[in-house]
């Protein structure tokens, strides 16, 4: 018999599937078992509340998603948040991390600052902004004691959203500076040493060693910024009570999949099969990042 396939390689491997098989088991019921049954529900019409009904219906709940009004404005709010919040924390927290890296005073207790955000529960925080962004709230009351327009941060349609994306990005930012902070602490000192001896200023050292050796980092940033802002649905739910409002303005796709999955009786299959294609925008968002960084790599 092949040594491949001999008793002892099958004991072997025997028992490391059996040490292997609490993971196992928690995987498959936890983790893959949902996404096979979202996948099964978003190719029916479903009613799990009270009595439970599987009505086979092919992709039309696919072909629903292209035609809803509210899917498309929830996608276009999610995209705006993604283009706008995920570079702008990107790049707060590279400004954030070489600040502390700079070796600037009570650089400990800076960072203690900058980090508490990221500490910070999101419902805590979110409350938190929208006292904040009351109409007597704080941030009118600096507006006005300097001679500035206030505004309805919470009711206006036109700002809303643009309130949460200022909220998240003061909150995801100090995470992501740990993050570079750590990277930015491994670049050999002799590099900017020597750039010193040519004559570099702090820019040009910044711009031509610390972001190309943060390429890696960035790339890594960037995909965890997108997939968490594609997953936005705490922040938006508090600021609107669950309705995406005013003029849903705040409504991202998650809260949409929330709204027709548990506040319609016999939408769960459309809001599974929602979820399905938000996480292929995911995973394609993913690939075109991770195949341009690996591009970047090359040259």
């Amino acid at each position: 018999m092949n040594r491949k396939y001999s008793k002892r390689s099958l004991k072997e491997a025997g028992q490391g599937y059996f040490f292997m098989s609490p993971t196992i088991f928690v995987l498959l019921l936890f983790i893959l078992g949902p996404i096979f049954y979202a996948i099964f529900l978003s190719f029916n019409n479903v009613r799990l509340l009270g009595e439970t009904s599987f009505d086979f219906v092919g992709l039309a709940n696919y072909e629903r998603v292209f035609d809803d009004r509210r899917a498309g404005i929830a996608l276009w709010n999610t995209f705006k948040y993604v283009i706008i919040v995920v570079p702008s924390q990107t790049i707060l927290a590279i400004v954030l991390a070489a600040t502390l890296n700079a070796g600037m005073k009570g650089e400990k207790f800076f960072r203690i600052i900058y980090f508490l955000p990221t500490l910070t529960s999101s419902a805590v925080l979110t409350l938190i902004f929208m006292w904040m962004y009351n109409r007597e709230g704080l941030v009118n009351f600096g507006l006005e004691r300097i001679g500035l327009p206030t505004y309805d941060f919470i009711g206006d349609p036109n700002v809303a959203l643009t309130a949460i994306m200022i909220m998240n990005i003061w909150a995801t930012a100090p995470f992501f500076m740990v993050i570079y902070l750590a990277a930015l602490q491994d670049i050999p000192d002799s590099l900017y040493e020597a750039a010193e001896l040519d004559g570099a200023g702090p820019i040009r050292k910044f711009w031509s060693i610390t972001v190309p050796h943060l390429k890696p980092i960035t790339s890594f940033v960037v995909i965890m910024g997108v997939i968490g802002t594609f997953q936005l649905f705490d922040q938006s739910y508090i600021f609107s009570g669950g309705s995406g409002g005013p003029d849903n303005s705040t409504l991202t796709v998650v809260l949409l999949i929330y709204q027709y999955a548990f506040k319609s009786m016999d939408t769960m299959g459309y809001a599974a099969a929602i979820a399905f294609v938000l996480a292929i925008v995911i995973l394609v968002s993913t690939l075109i990042q991770r195949k341009l960084s690996k591009e970047e790599n090359l040259y």
